[in-house]
């Protein structure tokens, strides 16, 4: 089978696959969960063979959409794929992730009401995410961005009788939307510039743009969309209440693919981002001060769950900071591979935690679950080693190449910076490690946890070996990973020795404070304000509140001292004056009309001759 056909195959399957259960297969529930997990695997397959050398060199066709004029000045949007080194590795990280959280979707979602919802929403999901990988051209892009907006209020809304839930579908759709009107004035600037949609054709044109200002403007609308789908300062309120949607929907959208969806993009526009200047400079800064303000909330957070969404919108500001970084973009998507991986196992292992612990999410109710879940323990434990970067492991090696980028590139603030996450992000995991895991039960339902059943622990366990091995070459040239490492060539320099005082004394900190302890030891004014997410939410509500309150007075008092009297009363009242002179005329006497016909003649002939 030809390239060709291979990627429709990739693209289409999982949306025929979500109208079959929609329409047919809803009443069968077990049927669609493991038609829609046959595939998601299928799927996998395909993107595994697309990575093998032969299909590289594979001719896509395009098929023509739109056309406005004609000649070589018309508008023209085809349906093509672009199957290069980076679209082939995150294709491989989207139906892996995919295919792990399928099956670990079966045991999880099996008592549920909606579980055909449920699987046709991650087959939408599964299709949406790949046009967007796939995607040639702005247009198609955006199209995808916005069916993967769908795909995640339809899955963080799936409990909808919640209010929590649905709440948290709205919120993420709204502040999703805000984001994508940026990035659709964006591409209509960029087309505007270089006179095409095509990145290849955008590629070519971007060094011949003479107004550069322009041309930073359009990259930071562009950049708005990665803001808003990956949850970067100031759209970032969204993503952790997204964690009211079933656990390995967290796992799947909001930790390993949808949320590196902008990550994906800013890679895709990375000519655009080199040749502009300012606009890199801002990337880069919003990349390093999400990192850190996530970090600090992510400290006193107790919903497990939480954390680890304030600890996924820490590490994409990582890896939105590298590719504002020049010659930092590869070590952002190297960041990205590894990421998704224990990334993914952390919220499945969260899951698998969640499940026994008969939907506990409050670590400070949980506690010795390290003998009841062995499996779940070991697995979560290599998946904390990974996200706090112990040496030798798949996070350590993708987390040095960024903070390495940073400091070669000169940019100083955003390195002391990345280097102060390193430090705070083994104290939030470690803590959550200890609590959560060891010492005694602190509630009858943790005394109660049993291991998982083995369709949940093996996507645990394989997630764990590429949690610790996938930066190796290994698993990362075939992964297509853009950097990978080797024992080798590790060496010890400036960012290393401070990347490791950080572990040590972060995990050490954390280790000596909550060992043992029953209930949160830290209660000062700032760990309150941390608590607390530092209160942006409910400035944002207030905001919105008052603005919402001003527009509405604003609004009535158009209505009643503008509208009202210029536009309804003031045309009425002319209209009955008028009709009242014009009355005056109507007298119904033939003499009367004879004198009126008489004064007008005269007065045409006056006006003819002066």
């Amino acid at each position: 089978m030809d390239t060709n056909c291979l990627a429709w195959i990739l693209l289409l399957l999982p949306i025929v696959v979500a109208g079959a259960i929609m329409l047919g297969l809803k009443r069968w529930p077990q049927l669609s969960a493991l038609l829609a997990t046959g595939s998601a695997l299928i799927t996998l397959v395909i993107a595994l063979t697309l990575a093998c050398p032969e299909y590289r060199d594979g001719s896509i066709k395009s098929f023509p959409w739109i056309q406005l004029g004609e000649g070589q000045d018309a508008f023209r949007v085809n349906i093509g794929f672009n199957l290069d080194l980076l679209s082939r590795g995150m294709l491989l990280i989207v139906t892996a992730i995919g295919f792990l959280v399928h099956l670990f979707s079966l045991e999880y979602m099996k008592d549920d009401n909606g579980q055909s919802r449920y699987f046709a929403g991650l087959a939408l999901f599964m299709f949406s995410m790949t046009g967007i990988v796939l995607a040639d051209n702005f247009v198609m892009m955006f199209i995808f961005w916005e069916l993967v907006g769908v795909s995640s209020y339809i899955l963080i809304g799936h409990w909808y009788q919640k209010d929590a839930a649905a709440d948290a579908a709205k919120k993420a759709f709204l502040t999703n939307r805000v984001g994508d009107v940026g990035f659709m004035i964006g591409i209509l600037l960029v087309w505007v510039l270089t006179k095409s949609i095509y990145f290849h054709e955008i590629e070519a044109a971007v060094g011949g743009v003479a107004n550069r200002h322009l041309l930073d403007v359009a990259v930071l609308c562009i950049f708005c969309g990665a803001i808003g789908k990956s949850a970067q300062l100031p759209l970032h309120v969204w993503l952790p209440d997204a964690m009211e949607g079933p656990t390995p929907v967290s796992a799947l959208i909001h930790a390993a693919t949808m949320v590196a969806a902008g990550v994906f993009m800013l890679a895709r526009i990375s000519v655009l981002i080199t040749a502009s200047g300012m606009a890199a400079e801002v990337i880069v800064w919003i990349g390093a001060i999400t990192a850190l303000f996530s970090a600090l909330i992510a400290l006193q957070q107790n919903d497990i769950k939480r954390i680890l969404a304030y600890s996924t919108l820490s590490q994409l500001g990582y890896m939105i900071m590298a590719q504002g970084i020049d010659n930092g973009g590869d070590a952002g998507m190297f960041n990205l591979y590894t990421h998704a991986f224990f990334k993914a196992l952390l919220f499945l292992g969260a899951g698998a935690v969640i499940l026994a612990c008969h939907h506990e999410q409050d670590i400070w109710k949980m506690g010795g679950l390290r003998r009841k879940m062995p499996i779940t323990f070991y697995s979560f434990f290599l998946g904390t080693a990974a996200l706090i970067a112990v040496p030798f492991t798949s996070g350590f090696w993708s987390k040095e190449a960024i903070l390495d980028a940073a400091h070669h590139a000169g940019q100083t603030g955003p390195y002391w910076i990345g280097l102060i996450v390193a430090l705070l992000t083994p104290f939030y995991m470690t803590r959550l490690f200890v609590v959560a895991f060891l010492g005694k039960s602190r509630s009858g339902d943790a005394k109660d946890a049993v291991e998982v059943k083995a369709v949940m622990w093996v996507p645990l366990v394989i997630l764990a070996f590429m949690a610790v091995f996938s930066a190796y070459g290994l698993i990362a040239n075939p992964l297509q990973a853009l950097g990978h490492a080797e024992l080798d060539h590790f060496h010890l320099n400036q960012t290393s020795l401070l990347s490791l005082c950080g572990l040590i004394v972060g995990a050490g900190l954390a280790f000596w404070l909550y060992q043992g302890k029953s209930e949160e030891p830290l209660n000062g004014a700032f760990f309150k304000l941390s608590r607390n997410k530092f209160y942006v939410d409910e400035m944002y509500a207030h905001l919105i509140g008052i603005i919402q309150d001003d527009f509405a007075a604003l609004i009535a008092f158009l209505d009643r001292y503008v509208l009202q009297p210029v536009l309804v009363r003031l045309p009425a009242f002319t209209s009955m004056a008028v009709g009242n002179l014009l009355r005056r005329f109507q007298v119904g006497n033939l003499q009367i009309y004879a004198l009126y016909m008489s004064a007008a003649a005269v007065l045409l002939i006056l006006f003819f001759i002066f």
